[in-house]
């Protein structure tokens, strides 16, 4: 199990980003924008980097959603190997067999 600090620092980052991701693409269109000004552009740069650093997507860890791990964790069902492999012998992922030879 994780420490629970980083998986509610986590918490966080994913509900920050969430908060910001509208503000945050809005400036990223007007920086990337080369008919603005230079001026414009520079102001929009200032804005985006006074934002919590934290409401960026980047800063988002993938963890497990059972134990919190933060390595070897599978996007697609976002649960990690172990927990994977854990659940799959106890029979609770259908479909899935343990390979044995």
């Amino acid at each position: 199990m994780a420490k629970l600090s980083a998986i509610n620092k986590n918490n966080r980052r994913i509900k920050l980003a969430d908060k910001f991701f509208k503000k945050r693409e809005k400036l990223k269109k007007i920086i990337m924008n080369k008919k603005l000004s230079f001026e414009e552009r520079f102001k929009a740069q200032q804005k985006l980097s006074k934002m919590p650093r934290n409401s960026s997507k980047i800063r988002i860890r993938n963890r497990c959603q059972i134990t919190g791990r933060p390595h070897g964790v599978y996007r697609k069902l976002k649960i990690s190997r172990i927990a994977l492999r854990q659940l799959g012998l106890e029979g609770k992922i259908p479909g899935l067999v343990k390979s044995s030879w």
